[in-house]
Order: structure tokens, then C-alpha cells, then sequence
């Protein structure tokens, strides 16, 4: 009866609901061409910083003749760049070691006016190395105590308010601000952490003996690439802990029921027909995590970057513990070196353009890899 009263008034032109639904498709075409428009503005706006970057940056990375690529720059580290001019009127640019050589190599030039540009000669060898074997300490310590720990909440652990506890603290150290990470990695594992030595250093809260000369000290690692690794570790941990459990937790009941009804163990389930499946989302959390960390500045900053050093990790150190105590250049803390702590002029702009590029291309790079790996993986995975 209700249809036919219905389609009564719809013959008679008195469709009750039609100015109604008038007003809704108008309201939701504004609603769409507003999210359309904002969506729009923010590709707009990211598309002209990338290009203003490029259009900047690419001049510096790259050369018009062979071999098109501007090795230097990737093959030296930084150093002050010299500006002079002679008083014959000749102008020189020329990085502090090349202008070193120029000066013994011509004592008789009368050199009228000289300026002088830190950091901005060279190129950005030592910052990358640096980025490289943070990243990779980081990484190693994060994805290992980040999968154990996933695994362990969503495999292991029982229910109840004291895991929820646990996953509401892991959930908040993710919005902790970078800068709060590195203080703490100051505190702890530059100052704090405790260490065995022969002798303990003025710094120590407290030195235990504990025979032979040998000392149980509580003086941390000092400034090197081991307590910034560790604190860019522990930084990002619970955006890795997150990303494994949800991957983990995506995966069917079904799996672990049907591979415990043929006898397996526990750990075998998990190993055989959990983990695998969950590997592309956990490849994904752990690549993001390499981006996120290889552009951080304020953590490293306080623990292992320098603004410059002469010498590479490997030159410097004598063994294996000397390799991981020393301090490192990286690329974010080069980039706000030369961008905001050192005069700025028509000098400082190629290496911070040059940077900048060479740092952006590097993110979509791991960006991408991340998206095709995960594309790749899952589609040799058929559940």
C-alpha cells in the first residue's frame, strides 16, 4: 500500500522527498568540489616545492658535458669554500684545500680581497656516509626489538588492562616531539648507559670495581654514531611495533588454527604461516622507518653528527669498538648547517640546493622501493 501511495504522488508531481533531495545533491557537490579543490591546492603546492628544489638543485648534481654527473660532489666531504680576487682583477673560487695549494704554489700573487663560506665547498661524501651507518644501526636495533616485541603482543600476551596499558604507552611515545628523543639519548646513552673499561672517565655517575683494573662505570658511549643509532632506535620503535602488530593481526585466525590442528608448535605456526604473510606490511613499516629516520636533525644532533670532520669512521678508528665511538657527519644536520647557521649568500645556496636534492631523491627513492616491494611480495602471496 505504501509503494502505491508512492508512486501516486510521484504521477501527481507531489514527490514529498524531491526539494529534499535537490538540496542534498547540491550540498554534495560542494562538499566534493571542496575536498577536490583542497586536495588540489596540496599537490599544487608539494609539486612547486619539488620542482623549485629540482630546478635549483639538478644544476649542482649534475654537468651539461661528460660525465653529466657531478662526482665531486659525491666523492669529497665538506669544506670551507674561498672566494678571492687578486690584484690583477682576476676572481677565484676554490675550495680551502685548492686554495691552500694556490697560494704555495704562487707566493708572488697579491691576493686584495678574500671571503671565506664554511661548509660550502666539497661535497656531501661524509654526511651520506654518516646517514648510511646511522640508518643501518637504527634499523638493525628497531626492526629486531620492534618484530620481537609485535610478535609478543599479538601472539603471546593475554588480555586485559595491563596490555592495553602497554599498547596505549607504546601509542603515545609515537607522538613524542624528535627533540624529547634526543635529549633522552643524550642523557642515557651518551651520559648514563653503563660501560667496561680500565678507566673511568670524570663524567661517571658511578664506577664499580670489578677486579684486574677493569671498572663497571656508568659514563655512557659519549657523542658517537652508536648512541645516535640507539636513539634514533628507540624513536622510532613504536611506529615499528604498531606497523608489525597490525600487519600480524591482519593475518586469518584460520592459519594459526589450521597449522596447530597438524601439530605444530606454537613458534612453528608463527614462523610457517603467520610470519611470512605478514613479511610485505612489516617490509613496508621498516623502509618508511628508514626515511623517517634518515631526515632527522634534533636526535643527532645531540648524540653523533658534527657540522664538519676531516676524517671517515674507518680512518679514524683503530678496531671495531673505535669505529662505533666515533662521531659522524649526517645529511639533515649538513643541510641546517648550511642553511641556517653559517651567513647565507650566492655561495652557500649550490651546496644547499645540491643537498636538499640529492636528501629528496633519496626519500622517494626509499618511498618507492617500499611500494614495490610490497606490490611484489604480496602478489606471490596467494591465501
Amino acid at each position: 500500500m505504501h509503494d502505491i501511495a508512492k508512486d501516486q504522488l510521484v504521477k501527481k508531481g507531489q514527490n514529498p522527498f524531491a526539494s529534499k533531495a535537490v538540496k542534498l545533491k547540491r550540498r554534495d557537490r560542494a562538499i566534493s568540489f571542496g575536498l577536490g579543490a583542497a586536495t588540489y591546492f596540496i599537490l599544487a603546492c608539494t609539486l612547486y616545492i619539488f620542482a623549485d628544489i629540482a630546478f635549483k638543485g639538478i644544476p649542482v648534481v649534475l654537468k651539461s658535458e661528460a660525465p653529466f654527473v657531478n662526482f665531486e660532489f659525491f666523492t669529497k666531504s665538506p669544506e670551507t669554500l674561498m672566494t678571492f680576487e687578486t690584484e690583477g682583477g682576476e676572481t677565484y673560487k676554490m675550495n680551502f684545500s685548492e686554495y691552500s695549494q694556490f697560494k704555495r704554489d704562487h707566493p708572488d700573487v697579491n691576493i686584495v680581497e678574500e671571503h671565506s663560506h664554511a661548509y660550502s665547498g666539497g661535497g656531501i661524501f661524509g654526511p651520506l656516509v654518516g646517514t648510511a651507518l646511522l640508518t643501518i644501526i637504527c634499523i638493525t636495533v628497531a626492526l629486531s626489538v620492534g618484530l620481537a616485541t609485535a610478535i609478543f603482543l599479538n601472539e603471546y600476551a593475554t588480555k586485559g588492562r595491563f596490555m592495553d596499558s602497554i599498547r596505549l604507552a607504546i601509542m603515545n611515545l609515537a607522538g613524542v616531539p624528535s627533540i624529547v628523543f634526543g635529549l633522552f639519548g643524550l642523557m642515557f646513552f651518551c651520559l648514563f648507559i653503563p660501560v667496561v673499561t680500565s678507566e673511568p672517565l670524570e663524567r661517571s655517575f658511578l664506577a664499580i670495581p670489578l677486579g684486574g683494573g677493569s671498572y663497571f662505570s656508568f659514563e655512557g658511549w659519549g657523542t658517537c654514531m652508536l648512541a645516535g643509532g640507539f636513539t634514533l632506535a628507540v624513536m622510532i620503535l613504536p611506529v615499528v611495533i604498531a606497523a608489525c602488530e597490525e600487519s600480524l593481526k591482519a593475518i586469518p585466525m584460520g592459519f594459526r588454527e589450521a597449522s596447530l590442528a597438524l601439530g605444530a608448535t606454537k613458534w612453528q605456526t608463527i614462523s610457517k604461516a603467520v610470519l611470512p604473510y605478514a613479511f610485505p606490511g612489516m617490509l613496508t613499516a621498516s623502509i618508511l622507518g628508514i626515511t623517517r629516520v634518515a631526515g632527522e636533525t634534533a636526535p643527532i644532533m645531540f648524540t653523533a653528527a658534527l657540522a664538519h670532520k676531516d676524517e671517515l669512521p674507518w680512518q679514524a678508528a683503530n678496531s671495531i669498538g673505535g669505529f662505533f665511538s666515533q662521531s659522524v657527519q649526517a645529511l639533515p644536520y649538513h643541510i641546517y648547517t648550511v642553511a641556517a647557521r653559517i651567513p647565507q649568500s650566492e655561495y652557500t645556496k649550490p651546496m644547499q640546493y645540491g643537498s636538499v636534492f640529492v636528501f629528496m631523491v633519496l626519500v622517494m627513492t626509499f618511498a618507492a622501493l617500499s611500494i614495490f616491494l610490497r606490490i611484489r611480495y604480496r602478489k606471490k602471496l596467494k591465501w
